[in-house]
């Protein structure tokens, strides 16, 4: 009887210990994934995305036929969409753009012919687009953008060949200037964020390799520092977890002073999110994604969230839209 007894106490202890365990793991990651309204365009991928003040805004892309050249805007408030006047250069994927605090600046791209070098300044106040200086680089696609302090930035892409030279734009002179190339690899389909001042590039393309170089630029003398890299290289135990950060065509943000890399990947696509802390130079994964897999996305960011909507993988295009809080619990009814 006793020998039963203990093998019953036996048993009941191993069930709680293994429950103890799933439990642990169903709460490691932080970050709660919200699914919104659909976005009222035509599902596409390789769209642009930029926030101006407290609206989001997305255009141009590819719709599986037609290269786009509609715009939107976003009330994250209410959550609901507002066609917008069209971009007037030739509809185009692959594009860039940023907002300032006042106004919204896209260029480059492919029209399904050529390649691109146009560059358009749009005022959400008269919702009206005006053709600026073009870009100063050459054509191309699958660039990055960035903007800091009202002064836009430009880097790497495609112009048939991967590239790193890197551009300044000044939207009072409507001046281009040639500036440090990024450090590090050239790339294409990159992801930027900003943090603090300071602009990131990570992620990307080139000749096949995935590129594993991380990369700060600091404006106040044309400065790029080089920082960990996010893949498991080194001999210290950092980045012993780090996994399936490289990739390319995935989305960055940056939300209360982190960024964040999104959707995307390698030989397949990809939902892991990670986190990245500017202070101590290291990632942390968060919750996955909860859309479905997918690349060239797009994303921006309002308040305390980051958006990321449309995209595409081998069989669809996608239109919907999801907010992403790097700080809430993980509630899967959401």
């Amino acid at each position: 009887m006793n020998n039963r007894i203990n093998i019953l106490i036996t048993l009941f202890l191993l069930a709680l210990l293994i429950g103890s365990c799933k439990k642990d793991t169903s709460t490691t990651l932080l970050g709660n994934w919200v699914h919104l309204s659909d976005f009222d365009g035509a599902p596409r991928t390789a769209a642009v995305a930029f926030s101006i003040g407290d609206k989001g805004y997305i255009g141009t892309g590819y719709d599986g036929d037609n290269f786009l050249a509609d715009f939107w805007e976003y009330n994250p408030d209410k959550d609901y969409w507002v066609q917008k006047a069209n971009l007037p250069g030739a509809p185009r994927s692959g594009a860039i753009g940023f907002g300032t605090d006042t106004k919204g600046y896209l260029g480059t791209g492919y029209d399904g012919t050529n390649k691109l070098k146009d560059f358009w300044e749009y005022n959400p106040l008269s919702n009206t687009w005006v053709a600026k200086s073009d870009f100063l680089g050459s054509a191309r696609y699958a660039a990055i953008s960035f903007s800091i302090n009202n002064i836009g930035y430009i880097g790497t892409g495609y112009d048939g060949s991967s590239l790193k030279d890197f551009y300044q734009y000044n939207p009072d002179s409507d001046l281009w200037t040639q500036k440090l190339s990024v450090g590090g690899s050239k790339r294409r389909n990159a992801i930027a964020f900003v943090i603090n001042g300071k602009g990131y590039i990570a992620t990307g393309i080139d000749n096949g390799i995935y590129i594993s170089d991380f990369w700060e630029y600091t404006p106040e003398g044309d400065i790029w520092t080089k920082k960990r890299d996010i893949a498991n290289i080194s001999d210290d135990s950092y980045d012993d977890q780090y996994t399936n950060i490289v990739r390319t065509n995935a989305v960055g943000f940056s939300v209360n002073g982190k960024g964040y890399v999104a959707t995307g990947g390698q030989s397949t696509v990809g939902v892991i999110v990670w986190e990245y802390d500017p202070v101590n130079d290291l990632w942390t994964q968060k919750t996955n994604f909860e859309g479905a897999a997918r690349l060239s996305a797009v994303a921006f960011s309002v308040g305390t969230r980051g958006y990321v909507l449309t995209g595409s993988n081998s069989s669809s295009y996608f239109d919907d839209v999801w907010a992403f809080d790097p700080e809430a619990a993980y509630n899967k009814n959401d």
